[in-house]
C-alpha cells in the first residue's frame, strides 16, 4: 500500500519530470527561432548583394550566367537549412524519449518490485499463479525492449535516408547548374 509520502514524492517527481520536459521543448523552440533569424538576416543580405549585381549586367549572357550561379548556392542553403532542422527536431526528440524511457525504467522498477514482493507474501498454493505473473511481466518487458529497439533502428533508418535524399537534392542542383554553365558558355 502507498503511504501519503510516496504520493508525495512521485508526484512531485512527475511535476519535476513536466518542467524539465517543457524546458527542452522551449529549448528546441529557441534553437528553431535561432536558426530561422539567422537565416533571415542572410537572406536580406543576399537579397540586397544580388540586386546589386542584378543592377550591374550588361546583357542577356551574363544575366544568364547571374541566375545560374545564384541557383546552386540556394539550393545547398535549402538543404542545410532542412539539415538544421532535421537535427533540432531529431535533439528534441531524443530528450524527450530519454527522459520517457527513464520514466519507463524507473516505473518497471517499481512494478517488478510489487510483483516479487506480491510472490513472496502469496498463500501456499499460488506459485502456478506467482510464476505465470512473472513469465506475463517478463514477457511483457521483452517486448517493450523489443519495440524500443526497433523503434531506435526506424530512427537510424530515417535518418540515412534523409542524409541520402539531401545529398542526392544538393548533388542534383551541382549537375543542373553545371550543365546550364557549359550550355551558356
Amino acid at each position: 500500500m502507498l503511504t501519503a509520502e510516496q504520493i508525495f514524492a512521485a508526484h512531485k517527481a512527475n511535476v519535476e519530470t513536466l518542467f524539465g520536459l517543457t524546458n527542452k521543448a522551449f529549448e528546441g523552440v529557441e534553437k528553431l527561432v535561432e536558426l530561422n533569424l539567422q537565416v533571415a538576416k542572410a537572406t536580406l543580405a543576399e537579397v540586397a548583394e544580388n540586386t546589386q549585381a542584378a543592377l550591374s549586367v550588361k546583357d542577356a549572357q551574363e544575366l544568364l550566367a547571374l541566375q545560374t550561379s545564384l541557383l546552386q548556392p540556394s539550393a545547398e542553403k535549402a538543404a542545410a537549412y532542412s539539415r538544421h532542422l532535421y537535427d533540432i527536431a531529431t535533439a528534441t526528440n531524443a530528450e524527450v524519449a530519454k527522459v520517457a524511457e527513464a520514466q519507463f525504467a524507473d516505473v518497471q522498477t517499481k512494478f517488478n518490485a510489487v510483483v516479487d514482493n506480491a510472490a513472496k507474501n502469496a498463500p501456499a498454493g499460488t506459485e502456478n499463479a506467482v510464476a505465470l505473473v512473472k513469465s506475463a511481466v517478463a514477457a511483457a518487458n521483452n517486448a517493450i525492449e523489443n519495440i524500443q529497439k526497433a523503434a531506435k533502428q526506424a530512427t537510424e533508418v530515417a535518418d540515412a535516408n534523409f542524409q541520402a535524399v539531401t545529398n542526392t537534392a544538393v548533388k542534383a542542383s551541382q549537375n543542373g547548374a553545371r550543365g546550364k554553365r557549359s550550355t551558356a558558355a
